[in-house]
């Protein structure tokens, strides 16, 4: 496996361990106190209708810790030079670019209206050399802890790729292979249910709502416990957009895609065919039908939304 451009040679590993430790941010007071507006906006914004976040007993959502950490655009006071001396390091050896991969977070305790958080940051790791379909480069983990009145309330793990951008490869022709669904425990029964031409929607066995895209957990109630109901594919248009660009060489654009009201009152994201794109209107009645891709990826199937037919 080739170095990135620009790299000083198999030392630069050994010195990028060296920021591992290392304080990128000191003690910071959060910007707000936990408080119960932000829990609103942000239990409206998800659909939570946990009563565990209303009244005089409200906690916060676990999943809002970001929240009370976050600088907005002035940003903190308090960084240190360590993080910025790092991604340096890694500009001079040629992996210029940045994603943002994943966060991992550990909750320890509730937060509650009025607790007022403190925040440091460390780097935590710095992967070996890795080679991605964006390109060569390293993974950087950072862990945020998170303490009221000194007591470590939760974690905050963020992770970045630092690459040197893979050489692209000529547009593919039509045909090209569709991009895949992530598929994942927690909704790979939904998949399985595509691939067999159903249409399958979470139900929670402790309230009974239903709920889309599938989620580990019921946000009205908070029960783990799920089955599953198969939908009839009956739908409506509730909002849709028509694809220009950009032109991903396995799509022909324009194309519409549409968010479909089920009959079940669910909604869910797919395209609107069997209509021209400009023909699509917010209302307009639609079934479910499934749509089978084969390509050097394998067979994929699909579910699409049409005018008045069953199958697409």
């Amino acid at each position: 496996m080739s170095a990135p451009a620009g790299e000083p040679g198999a030392g630069l590993e050994k010195r990028l361990r060296t920021y591992e430790g290392r304080a990128a941010a000191v003690a910071t007071v959060g910007k707000d106190p936990v408080n119960t507006p932000m829990i609103r906006h942000w239990c409206e914004a998800m659909g939570d209708t946990s009563p565990a976040y209303t009244g005089p007993d409200a906690v916060a959502p676990p999943s809002m810790l970001q929240v009370w950490i976050m600088g907005g655009l002035s940003g903190h006071e308090g960084r240190t030079d360590a993080y910025d001396e790092l991604l340096g390091l890694l500009d001079e050896a040629g992996c210029t670019s940045v994603v943002a991969t994943d966060c991992e977070q550990e909750y320890l305790r509730p937060l509650r209206p009025g607790d007022e958080v403190t925040f440091d940051t460390v780097i935590e790791t710095v992967s070996a050399r890795k080679t991605t379909k964006l390109g060569t480069g390293y993974f950087v983990t950072t862990r945020t802890n998170v303490r009221v009145a000194g007591d470590l309330v939760g974690t905050h793990r963020f992770r970045i790729l630092k690459y040197a951008p893979a050489r692209r490869k000529p547009p593919g022709k039509p045909g090209a292979r569709r991009p895949r669904p992530v598929v994942n425990r927690d909704n790979a029964g939904f998949w399985e249910g595509v691939a067999d031409h159903r249409l399958l929607i979470q139900r929670c066995t402790g309230c009974g709502t239903l709920r889309h895209p599938w989620l580990p957990g019921c946000n009205a109630c908070g029960c783990p416990d799920w089955d599953t109901v198969e939908a009839s594919g009956e739908g409506t248009v509730y909002s849709y957009v028509v694809m220009h660009h950009p032109p991903f060489p396995a799509f022909d654009p324009p194309y519409a895609v549409g968010l479909i009201e089920l009959a079940e009152g669910v909604r869910m994201v797919a395209d609107v065919v069997g209509v021209p794109y400009d023909k699509v209107r917010i209302g307009l009645p639609v079934r479910v039908g499934f749509r089978r891709y084969e390509d050097d990826g394998g067979v994929l199937v699909l579910p699409v939304f049409r005018a008045g037919e069953s199958e697409a």
